[in-house]
Order: structure tokens, then C-alpha cells, then sequence
């Protein structure tokens, strides 16, 4: 891959004194989804971009909705919870909810509240809510509407340089913003069609349609791969001269585990255990990711029978969130891993990235055999930064992330022969192991640090702050 991958933007045609006085005078805002009470991708990513361009010289503000978010690491959020969960459920379900006074009803969005609830098990399955969907893109038009005047309010009189929404979901807020904050507004897609894709064909649609007539707000798209941007643009008929490419990243793990840079170096950097590299016998393949049918939990147990019963001494070790919705899928996984003779751990979802660092050190290849097309992969990314080669499904944006890293091999999706012949082959080929694992920790660190994406996010935030400014359209403009 060449090291300009995911160069974006025209040429910077302003002195360099100008660009940095930009980028560092820049006030972004942030406008993520929380995840519920789970560790969600997309809120780490957010949170981790947040805390780099902080570092970097901007000021940021992180803004949840729904819920709080929940990192394994430093969280640079607001405490404040716009949009909150439980108001915008009682505003879409409850007679009369809507006309009260926003101090009676302001409480039921403080994250402890909200934290209670989503620990209870409020209700979060895409294909139950649809309507509350619909009611959430009416935005100040429809019965959320207390709730979306206040984030408006509250962003108008932030005065970011630019606004970040980071999902579509979110663009009910748009029209009623548009009449009141001129500056650029992006959107980072980063699953959206997944979200809709879930609710019942009556209510997709309508959800496809108000979002697309939403979109032509937006300055700008972003996706972290060519391949979502081909899918989103045409799922939602968006214009494709409107989209950026961002690189998927992650922060450093020796910086969020808390190893000391010495430690974290290749040559010294220990692995969990002391498992020499090449790896040794009984081999340990992982999979850390949600526990959900779509993830492919049980799609890597059946290759990894395969594998048993070929003769190879396997373990296969599985950590991530497994929420009350997935417990029937975690019994089937169960059930199907009794073939394995004992050899299936579950570790449950690490407390913070220390511990999911130490999990990922201890194995000898890692697979994540999603079944459905991956807008992200952020596992992926995670794993290759501890040292461990991956082998994925041929599908989504997972063959860019192979590409780019060198870090893996690529199997048939579906077909647990071609899965189990990739994890051997990286298994019993040490040379091939070590190159995997050495490439992809290095392109890790060069094209998919949040230190790089923090850059490359600066470069598109200019152009628009800078094509902003030409047309007299920034926040603070007379």
C-alpha cells in the first residue's frame, strides 16, 4: 500500500502558516450515539479521534445522544446527554409526554438514570422500533420535538467551526439547524444501513426516504472505506462528490493499556503469557467482538472443529459484550463448541483495554467471520496492534483492511472448509505467521493510528472551513 492510501482532500493551495493557524484554531463538535451500556466501535472511535485532535491543538466537543457513551479508555465526553433515551421513548409513546416543561422532565437524561435503565434492558432491537425511528427523523417537527430544540440550542450557541453528526440517525435535527448555524455540517457514516436494514419493511423505507431528503444538508460524507462509501452513497442515493475517505484507526494500545513505550515496541513487547512467536502448540485462535449471530461466533466454532477433527491441537478463545438479546446465540454456540472436547473459553467482555490487550496477546490468530457486509472492522485493527495475524470473511470493507495492512488472509464467507484452510495455513506456516503479524502491527501504526486520521480529518475539516469562509458561511460571520 502506498503511504498516500488515504490522502484526501485537493492540495492545500494556502500557505502552511495559514493551514496550521486553521487547524489549530479549530472548534469541532462532535455529535456521537451512545451504545446503550455496551462498548460500542463507533463511540470508541469517536472518542479516540476526539481525544487525538485535543492533542493535537483543537478544541473538540464531544456530544452524546441516547445514551452515555462507553469507552475501555480515557472518555473526553460531555457528561450532558442530549436526545436522552428514555424522554425520547416516553415523548413517542406516552400521551402528553411532549407538552411538559423541560425541567420536570430534564432528570430522565442524567447518565446515571440512563445507565440504569439501558442496564435493565430498555428496549434497543432496531426491529421494534420504528416508529420511534420515524418520530426521531421528524426531529423539531414531530413529538420529539423538546428534545431537538434543545441540541439545537445548545449547538447554535456553542459556535463550533464545524459539526460533525456521526450517523445518519441523527439528521432530524438538520432542518431546524440549518435556519439557525451557517458553518459546514459533516455526516461520518459508519453502519447506518445496518440500523435500517433491521426495521420492518414498512418502516425502512420511510426512514431511507426522510434520511436522503435529509442528506442534501450535509456538506460532506465520510466513511472509513471506499467500499461503504460505493454501498451507503447508493443505499441512501447520495451524491458521490460529497464523500471523503477517513482511515479506520485506533489509538495505541501501549497508550490506552498504560504500557510504557519501551514495553510497547515489537522487539520488546512480551506476549501475554510469554507465547513465543511463531506460534506453539495447542494453537489459541480468538475472536473478540460483540457476541451476535452477525458477528460469526458460531461460524469460527465450526471451522475450528474442522481443524480438531483434521488432528490439530486448537483452542478457541471468544471475548466480547454478550447482551440478554443474544443469550439463546451464545447457547448455540455453546452447544456446537461440546465438538471441541473442552477447548472453547469464553472470557467475557473485558473491563478496560488493559485487559482486552493482555486477551488479544495470548492468541495465535484471531477471526472475526462476520455475515453481513462490515462498514468498519475496528477488531481487526485491534488485533494486528497486539501482534496477531487475522483471517476474515471476503466481504464489506474487511479486504480494504487486509489490503492495507498485509496483516492476514482472506476465506470464502460462508464456507468453513476455505475458513479452516486459512486459519491453518497461517497455524503451521511460521514464516508466513511472523510476516503477517510484523507487516500488519507496522501499517497499523503508520496508516491506522489515530495520530494519521487525525490528520487526514483536520485536512477535509480545512477545506470545508476554508470553502465556508469564501462563501461568508461561518458560524461566527456577521
Amino acid at each position: 500500500m502506498s503511504q498516500g492510501y488515504f490522502r484526501q482532500g485537493p492540495q492545500a493551495d494556502t500557505a502552511l502558516l495559514n493551514h496550521n493557524e486553521i487547524r489549530l484554531s479549530m472548534h469541532i463538535a462532535f455529535v456521537t450515539a451512545g451504545g446503550a451500556g455496551m462498548f460500542c466501535g463507533s463511540c470508541m472511535q469517536d472518542n479516540d479521534l476526539s481525544r487525538e485532535l485535543i492533542r493535537q491543538g483543537c478544541e473538540v466537543s464531544l456530544i452524546p445522544t441516547y445514551t452515555p457513551i462507553r469507552v475501555d479508555q480515557e472518555n473526553v465526553a460531555s457528561s450532558r446527554v442530549f436526545l436522552g433515551g428514555i424522554n425520547l421513548y416516553l415523548d413517542n409513546t406516552l400521551p402528553g409526554w411532549r407538552y411538559l416543561p423541560r425541567w420536570l422532565v430534564s432528570w430522565l437524561d442524567h447518565p446515571s438514570i440512563i445507565r440504569m435503565a439501558t442496564a435493565r434492558g430498555i428496549e434497543n432491537d432496531a426491529a421494534k422500533l420504528g416508529s420511534m425511528t420515524l418520530a426521531m427523523l421528524a426531529g423539531s417537527a414531530g413529538a420529539m420535538q423538546r428534545e431537538y430544540r434543545e441540541l439545537v440550542h445548545y449547538l447554535v450557541h456553542l459556535k463550533p467551526d464545524l459539526i460533525l453528526f456521526t450517523n445518519a440517525l441523527l439528521s432530524g435535527v438538520l432542518p431546524d439547524l440549518r435556519k439557525q448555524y451557517t458553518g459546514p455540517i459533516a455526516c461520518l457514516l459508519q453502519g447506518d444501513d445496518l440500523f435500517l436494514e433491521s426495521l420492518s419493511p414498512c418502516y425502512r423505507q420511510l426512514a431511507r426516504e426522510k434520511i436522503t431528503s435529509h442528506a442534501r444538508l450535509f456538506d460532506r460524507f465520510i466513511t472509513h472505506s471506499r467500499f461503504y462509501a460505493r454501498h451507503i452513497g447508493a443505499y441512501l442515493n447520495l451524491p458521490s462528490e460529497k464523500f471523503s475517505l477517513l482511515p479506520l484507526s485506533i489509538a495505541p494500545f501501549a497508550e490506552s493499556a498504560g504500557i510504557a513505550p519501551a514495553q510497547s515496541s515489537p522487539a520488546a513487547e512480551p506476549r501475554g503469557d510469554q507465547r513465543p512467536v511463531p506460534p506453539t502448540l495447542p494453537y489459541r485462535i480468538g475472536y473478540f467482538a460483540r457476541i451476535a449471530p452477525e458477528k460469526g461466533l458460531l461460524e469460527l466454532v465450526r471451522a475450528t472443529r474442522l481443524l480438531h477433527e483434521a488432528g490439530l491441537p486448537v483452542e478457541l478463545h471468544a471475548g466480547g459484550y454478550l447482551g440478554k438479546s443474544c443469550l439463546a446465540y451464545m447457547h448455540a454456540v455453546e452447544r456446537e463448541a461440546v465438538a471441541l472436547d473442552g477447548r472453547f473459553h469464553y472470557a467475557g467482555s473485558p473491563r478496560d483495554a488493559s485487559e482486552k490487550y493482555a486477551f488479544l496477546r495470548r492468541l495465535d490468530v484471531f477471526s472475526v467471520p462476520v455475515t453481513y457486509p462490515e462498514p468498519k472492522g475496528l477488531y481487526v485493527l485491534e488485533a494486528l496492534s497486539a501482534g496477531v495475524p487475522v483471517v476474515l470473511p471476503r466481504r464489506g470493507s474487511l479486504p480494504e483492511l487486509v489490503e492495507s495492512t498485509q496483516g492476514g488472509l482472506l476465506f470464502q464467507p460462508g464456507d468453513p472448509s476455505d475458513h479452516a484452510r486459512a486459519l491453518r495455513q497461517l497455524l503451521e506456516n511460521p514464516e508466513e505467521h511472523r510476516k503477517c503479524a510484523d507487516l500488519g502491527r507496522a501499517a497499523v501504526a503508520r496508516y491506522h493510528s489515530t495520530h494519521h486520521a487525525a490528520e487526514v480529518f483536520t485536512d477535509i475539516c480545512r477545506e470545508l472551513v476554508e470553502s465556508a469562509s469564501r462563501q461568508g458561511n461561518l458560524p461566527n460571520s456577521p
